[in-house]
């Protein structure tokens, strides 16, 4: 099945916190099982890479579950179940969800304070772009959700402006994304090279290291997102680094490659790396090629350790 989304984790948490004292890491494996996850799904990332799914939901219900008095921290990373709580578990309640938990005072106005507005009781919270609605997600969620509908969209933009320029534009903007990424010294050394080596099937040479031990050489194709690169440009961009004798080559398209050409290039005696347009608007992305930052915005989690007292 699938990982169950926090507020449906809320119930599990708190029957688990009434039998004592418990920490995250203490009822994910317990409740992965319950829920018959498999371990992928137990070790499913966010987005981010940086923390697991499961792990998220239950933190964030714990959280709500604490700010409506369901569960108190008695130690640090610690968790258990208060006399409302307990109580709360004494009717055997189907679910405990955000619309339950907006019955309880301090829940309710903690939960004005965070969306700016306020609730009838008997209503469901509607969705707020700063705060989690009764969907599956966690406000961590929704916010790498808007993420990758950013990057999405920026992604879809920069293959469109690179369609719109010229090739020596795209070779020029190959040049920007290898320097940038610390290939062929400076960008002046770069450009005198790229281009410029008039062998066939081969658009360019870049040294891989600013002293120039080894040299990369470079295949560079524009093409509509619907016209895929098959294997018969490969090969012959890899007949190409044959004769030079070559032995690193990278082959970017603003389009997409066919499997036969990924298959190809599995098994050389040559490395071969292919980019595609996906993969080359991340790399303009990640290393600020024809981007720039419109808004950093820098979320902050509480340090335990600056309230340890020794």
């Amino acid at each position: 099945m699938s990982i169950p989304d926090y507020q449906s984790l809320m119930l599990p948490v708190l029957r688990l916190a009434a039998e004592g004292e418990k920490r995250v890491a203490d009822v994910e494996d317990r409740i992965a099982s319950d829920f018959g996850l498999t371990q992928e799904e137990r070790e499913e990332l966010l987005p981010s890479g940086r923390q697991r799914v499961l792990h998220n939901r239950i933190h964030w219900a714990k959280f709500y579950m604490t700010k409506a008095g369901l569960l108190a921290s008695p130690a640090r990373g610690r968790f258990v179940a208060t006399d409302d709580g307990k109580a709360i578990l004494a009717t055997n309640p189907d679910r405990i969800d955000v619309k339950l938990l907006l019955q309880r005072p301090e829940f309710r106005e903690f939960y004005k304070n965070a969306s700016g507005s306020d609730v009838d009781v008997g209503e469901a919270p509607k969705v707020h772009p700063s705060h989690p609605d009764t969907d599956a997600t966690t406000p961590e969620e929704q916010i790498e959700a808007a993420y990758q509908a950013v990057l999405t969209a920026l992604r879809a933009d920069l293959l469109e402006r690179i369609s719109q320029n010229s090739p020596a534009f795209f070779e020029g903007l190959i040049v920007d994304l290898l320097v940038a990424m610390g290939y062929g010294g400076s960008r002046k050394n770069a450009a005198e090279q790229l281009g410029r080596s008039g062998d066939g099937g081969v658009d360019g040479v870049v040294n891989e290291d600013r002293l120039g031990l080894d040299r990369v050489y470079i295949q560079a194709k524009r093409y509509a997102p619907s016209n895929s690169v098959g294997r018969p440009d490969v090969q012959a961009f890899v007949g190409s680094l044959v004769g030079l004798g070559a032995t690193k080559g990278v082959f970017v398209t603003t389009s997409t490659f066919s499997q036969q050409a990924r298959d190809f290039v599995k098994h050389l005696s040559q490395r071969v790396i292919l980019i595609d347009g996906q993969r080359l608007t991340d790399l303009m992305i990640e290393h600020d090629v024809g981007v720039r930052t419109s808004r950093a915005i820098a979320f902050k989690r509480l340090d335990e350790d600056f309230f340890t007292e020794e």
